[in-house]
């Protein structure tokens, strides 16, 4: 049965060559230190269910220290000379996007179609199956219909990921932070605190904290994914589901709105708010987060406010 194993094998075939064509990037002075980082991350594609938790562990470690000590850096590796860019793109137009739009609707279809063969592929990984087919078959009609240089898709690879650096895994890492909250009782401990703190039987108080929770514990882990957990754990379900009987789905549904408004408000959500900047080769790298905050101060208080209003009638 096709699963997380073929994913796995794939994402880490990718950081393998980034992890070769770095080594070899003579344009960049801190290549050895990039091509550890991609080294790491493939061991733990390849290898991580072999080398158990403290292994895992160890490797994190691996990829922090590389990442804190500052021993990766921007390659020049050459591609395609810019006016060949050009003209590339002038002659083919908007079918150039066609391989990109192979993978969503593989995606898609794929999925449709997998859940149709229970037997051929695990149901908790169809989508990601479907995605992972949807990137290799972009691949391939790319290579049919551009030909590129074997090496070229991956050269543009290593060359995003070096832009964006180290902080194209930190949503994993802070993903992963927010489950070890939730098993160490963090949840429960702000549910206590919480409790001790809200006058008895106050709704609108219950409401600010499970809001206000949601979006900060965002801000922190960067993640709405991470912080849902442990407020609801905490607050939406004992306090606002429990107590005052509100609609789990509301609660839930709004809740992670909530959050969502504290991932425009972070750095730690480098995937929306860094790796723009580093990719714009903006000046200022808290610029996307500073146009968003205007925005997402009201939307928070607009959640805020629906939750109230139309999870408990």
């Amino acid at each position: 049965m096709i699963g997380a194993g073929f994913i796995y094998a794939v994402a880490g075939a990718a950081f393998a060559l980034f992890a070769a064509l770095s080594a070899t990037d003579r344009t960049n002075p801190k290549r050895f230190g990039n091509a550890a980082f991609y080294a790491l991350l493939t061991a733990s594609f390849w290898f991580g269910d072999a080398i158990g938790d403290v292994g895992n562990g160890v490797l994190v470690l691996g990829l922090v220290g590389i990442a804190g000590f500052g021993l990766m850096g921007r390659g020049g590796r050459a591609t395609t000379a810019p006016a060949a860019r050009v003209a590339e793109a002038e002659a083919r137009g908007n079918r150039i996007f066609v391989p990109a739009l192979v993978i969503p609707a593989t995606a898609l279809i794929g999925t449709l179609l997998f859940w149709q063969v229970p037997t051929l592929v695990d149901p908790k990984q169809v989508t990601l199956v479907a995605l992972t087919c949807g990137v290799l078959i972009a691949l391939a009609v790319g290579y049919a219909w551009l030909r590129p240089a074997p090496a070229t898709p991956f050269a543009e690879g290593v060359r995003l990921m070096d832009s964006v650096g180290w902080a194209a895994v930190l949503p994993q890492m802070l993903a992963s932070l927010g489950a070890v909250f939730a098993l160490a009782g963090v949840g429960e401990a702000v549910g206590q605190l919480a409790g001790m703190a809200l006058p008895s039987g106050s709704l609108i108080g219950a409401v600010l904290v499970y809001g206000l929770g949601m979006a900060g514990f965002t801000m922190v882990m960067g993640n709405a994914f991470a912080a849902f957990p442990v407020m609801l754990g905490g607050i939406g379900m004992p306090l606002l589901i429990r107590q005052f009987h509100g609609d789990p789905a509301v609660v839930a549904a709004i809740g992670m709105l909530a959050g969502f408004c504290g991932t425009l408000m972070t750095p730690m959500a480098a995937n929306f708010n860094l790796v723009p900047a580093a990719l714009l080769d903006l000046k200022d790298k808290g610029a996307v987060i500073k146009a968003q905050v205007p925005t997402a101060i009201p939307l928070l208080v607009v959640n805020i406010a629906l939750l109230y209003f139309l999870g408990f009638r």
